[in-house]
């Protein structure tokens, strides 16, 4: 996998930003095209071009979703840009319920309700769901088994919808708390 091969650390789902930090800045100080001003035209734009590998290396790896995505893709299932929706029942179920949850602390803060108790009750379960489809994912990535990949697809897919509710809900903090 080229990316986590750029960076010098292991193919894993759960990194090290602080050594990403690290690796990004080496990176960058041995590709910078100001080293290469002196080269030739050739020189300058392979520079340029690895600079640009490079930061979007680091845009992915930084990233859960797009490190994710990236790994899968690596492994022949690419879902980035997908529009496939899950076909899992319960999950569904459980997303029209936390949407309810927004609009019901949309609800509250504009009826002046306790809105700070119903954002760190949401806050929290966003956390565990986060928490609980991020473990499940560190496995399956892991995993030489197909099956888990399609798994694995399936988790990135549940975490987009958790990171569309952590946006939602900050969207709603910044319409009821910027008034």
């Amino acid at each position: 996998m080229r990316y986590f091969e750029l960076f010098s650390i292991p193919v894993n789902y759960d990194v090290d930003l602080q050594e990403i930090g690290v690796r990004y800045l080496e990176l960058q100080r041995a590709a910078h095209p100001d080293r290469h001003s002196g080269g030739s035209e050739r020189e300058k734009l392979l520079a340029v071009q690895k600079t640009a590998e490079i930061n979007d290396a680091l845009q992915t790896l930084k990233h859960p979703l797009k490190r994710a995505e990236y790994m899968l893709a690596e492994l022949g299932v690419e879902i980035r840009g997908e529009q496939q929706t899950l076909q899992d029942p319960m999950f569904l179920m459980q997303q029209m319920e936390l949407r309810e949850e927004l609009e019901d602390i949309r609800a509250c803060g504009s009826a002046s309700g306790d809105v700070d108790s119903a954002i760190a009750r949401f806050e929290r379960h966003i956390k565990e769901l986060d928490g609980e489809y991020s473990n499940e994912l560190q496995g399956l990535l892991a995993s030489s088994d197909e099956n888990d990949w399609q798994k694995a697809a399936d988790n990135v897919r549940k975490l987009k919808f958790v990171y569309k509710l952590k946006d939602e809900l900050e969207r709603i903090e910044d319409e009821l708390f910027d008034e």
